[in-house]
């Protein structure tokens, strides 16, 4: 499987480093299997630092191999299940799952204030999910351990051209 990371730079041998900023699935190396949201985050990651780069790096994800061999944890659309994954991993309290990877839709750009509303009961599951998502579902693919990155691998690196926010 061909999956994506977008930075400002190429990452040709990833790792497993604390994040900090509080993600959808914790920290880890995040990649995607839809271009389109590699260039989203490879913009977003160049704004965040001031580069001039936006760089989507190449991998082949043995994603068959993995799932025979791996703790994978796998939210097929943005339901319940991954409101309460999302939120505690938005919320900054500890969290030690046992995935080795996790993958499921990306969140979209109100996480914060929409999971507050949740959190206060002002908004609802179903409301907390449709406001969640993004128009179009993207996917990211958490790599969570250093033994998960064994399963991707570097492919090359293309840097975009055009790109401004």
């Amino acid at each position: 499987m061909l999956i994506y990371h977008g930075s400002d730079i190429a990452v040709p041998e990833p790792k497993i480093l604390p994040s900090n900023r509080l993600l959808d699935f914790g920290s880890g190396f995040y990649t995607t299997s839809f271009f389109e949201q590699a260039q989203r985050w490879a913009l977003r990651v160049s704004e965040r630092k001031n580069a001039d780069t936006h760089i989507i790096s190449f991998y082949e994800f043995d994603i068959n191999r993995a799932e025979r061999e791996l703790k994978i944890m796998r939210f097929d659309s943005p339901d319940s299940n991954w409101l309460n994954f999302v939120t505690l991993c938005r919320s900054g309290r500890e969290l030690n799952h046992q995935y080795d990877i996790v993958i499921g839709p990306v969140a979209n750009d109100n996480v914060y204030a929409t999971i507050q509303l949740y959190e206060t009961g002002i908004l609802s599951d179903s409301e907390t999910i449709i406001r969640l998502k993004v128009e179009k579902t993207f996917d990211q693919i958490l790599f969570h351990t250093s033994s998960a990155l064994n399963y991707c691998s570097y492919l090359k690196y293309e840097e975009l051209r055009g790109l401004d926010g």
